[in-house]
């Protein structure tokens, strides 16, 4: 979760867009960062179903940025063989946005190395209800038990390995609706970092902080 721009903008008396201008420069920080390590996947909280209720001048720089941004940055990710995939309610957004986000998932979409998923007008409790009515219509259609379903098949991260380290910035301690039902047992590193500040070494230790952690995952510590 990128949390913290507006606060670092009103930190440095600057408009709350030079914070978002600022966090998108953190985000392609650490995007190469995690391709460098090796990492798999890369979840990012772009955009809650929460945050329509901000003012209407702050919502609207957003959804520009984020055209912005993907159209500055697609063949960058493609020519680094990343692949993109946006999930949440993306009806709500423009259609040159949507049309955007689009074209960028097809261009990276045969690319083999860091998938990048971005979160915009994602909410995790959005999430579990689509993907039970999925569930519901499904069964229907094909005439099966719902109980021989599972609800992981349908999230928006479905077939996507759940995550094994969440990261909020910021200073907050809370997951605010975001993947809810993936972080049943993912580990939770909260810093007072805020997002621009966040760099390689901000993920180093979120990093180290990770690996001395045990997961048991319902097994005691001796049997692992």
């Amino acid at each position: 979760i990128m949390d913290g721009n507006g606060r670092w903008a009103t930190q440095r008396n600057k408009p709350r867009t030079a914070g978002h201008k600022a966090g998108v420069s953190a985000l392609r920080t650490t995007i190469e960062a995690c391709a460098t390590y090796g990492v798999d996947v890369l979840t990012v909280f772009a955009f809650s179903s929460e945050n329509w209720r901000r003012p209407d001048q702050e919502v609207s720089m957003l959804m520009e940025l984020f055209l912005l941004t993907l159209k500055n940055q697609a063949k960058r990710l493609h020519k680094n063989n990343i692949r993109l995939k946006i999930i949440g309610e993306k009806t709500k957004f423009s259609e040159s946005l949507q049309s955007k986000m689009q074209e960028v998932e097809q261009l990276t979409s045969d690319n083999t190395g860091l998938l990048l998923i971005i979160a915009a007008n994602y909410g995790g409790q959005w999430d579990i209800e689509q993907a039970c009515l999925q569930m519901m219509s499904y069964a229907s259609k094909e005439n099966v038990s719902l109980s021989d379903l599972k609800v992981d098949d349908f999230l928006s991260t479905a077939g996507i390995p759940e995550p094994d380290l969440f990261i909020r910035t910021g200073g907050e301690h809370r997951i605010s609706n975001f993947l809810l039902w993936q972080l049943a047992y993912s580990e939770l590193y909260f810093t007072d970092t805020l997002w621009p500040d966040f760099d390689k070494d901000a993920l180093d230790l979120a990093m180290t902080h990770y690996s001395s952690r045990q997961r048991r995952f319902g097994q005691t510590g001796e049997q692992l």
